[in-house]
């Protein structure tokens, strides 16, 4: 079985614990709120700005063997610049501040994924991010388009505050496509085994995110340092 098959088959539990976020049921039922889809963009905004770092920490720390996959980092991060901007966007035609979401700190989950991808790549190896990639690209495939939808529908919001889902919807497409060649070609059973292992708890930390949308008011936000306040 090769390893994309293995992604698929070995952690249907732990998506399933994302696709069960009570948020996302409430969305299909047309049961959502503006507040809660600002809310949910902000907290993309706070991941998606990390991604192209992220691809160029993986980049630096493979090693030459894995010079195929290097090649492949740089395409990514071609194809994933700027990506932040289009949420700000839409989070101001949804006639929120986009500014101050650009200000704002990210929730706990959030930042406990962000932290994780980090600390992955630098302690573990950069091929755990590679699990972090299944998760976002499988996810946004399996619900953008139709969330793009209902949330259209029950908000009454115009096409510009979609640029994010619906790009994403039809774009990652093509990129699990290209995703699946690459995972084809790692063959070695240990590094297959640590990003099954790395999606599973991406999984997890991205489900996170959304059931912490739901508890939002209850959740602190990191408190901003003294060298970070705003005069």
């Amino acid at each position: 079985m090769n390893l994309y098959q293995r992604l698929l088959n070995e952690t249907e539990s732990e998506k399933e614990y994302l696709l069960s976020s009570p948020i996302i049921s409430r969305c299909f039922k047309g049961e959502i709120e503006l507040d809660d889809y600002v809310e949910f963009l902000s907290q993309a905004y706070h991941h998606v700005k990390h991604t192209v770092p992220l691809l160029m920490l993986v980049g630096a720390r493979l090693p030459e063997s894995k010079e195929w996959l290097r090649e492949a980092v740089a395409e990514y991060i071609e194809e994933e610049l700027g990506h932040q901007e289009w949420i700000l966007n839409d989070i101001a035609a949804c006639s929120s501040d986009k500014e101050a979401v650009r200000e704002s700190k990210p929730s706990y989950a959030t930042e406990l994924m962000v932290s994780y991808a980090y600390d992955s790549i630098q302690r573990v190896n950069p091929l755990c991010f590679f699990g972090m990639v299944h998760v976002l690209e499988g996810t946004s495939i399996a619900m953008a388009d139709n969330a793009a939808s209902a949330i259209g529908s029950a908000l009454s919001l115009p096409d510009k505050a979609f640029s994010y889902l619906k790009s994403h919807g039809s774009l990652d497409i093509e990129h699990v496509q290209f995703f699946e060649g690459l995972m084809s070609k790692i063959t070695d059973k240990d590094e297959q085994d640590l990003i099954v292992e790395s999606a599973k708890k991406f999984y997890l930390l991205y489900g996170n995110i959304f059931r912490a949308l739901d508890n939002r008011n209850s959740i602190p936000q990191f408190p901003r340092r003294d060298h970070e306040k705003v005069a």
